[in-house]
């Protein structure tokens, strides 16, 4: 399978500021392996929602795939128990 191309929604960098150092590197690298592989092991499609999950400890990655366009769009990044939350 080709490379995807990673993009970024605006809101993301807020939501990173937040998370601690070390949990970041975690979730940075974690991303990065959506680049070779958009639905890893693991990951979970969203009822309702064209989205999907991914979680990387207390924190959950949640992105939408576009195979048309070859490109992973990362939708917010947070706390387990506020990431679903509106």
């Amino acid at each position: 399978m080709a490379s995807c191309k990673l993009v970024f929604k605006k809101s993301v960098a807020k939501d990173l500021r937040t998370i601690p150092n070390p949990d970041l590197k975690r979730i940075l690298a974690r991303m990065r392996t959506l680049a070779k592989d958009p639905r890893p092991p693991g990951t979970e499609k969203l009822s309702g929602e064209d989205k999907y999950r991914l979680r990387q400890g207390n924190y959950r990655i949640l992105y939408t795939v576009n195979d048309a366009d070859i490109c992973v769009v990362i939708v917010k990044v947070g706390h387990r128990r506020e990431v679903y939350r509106r």
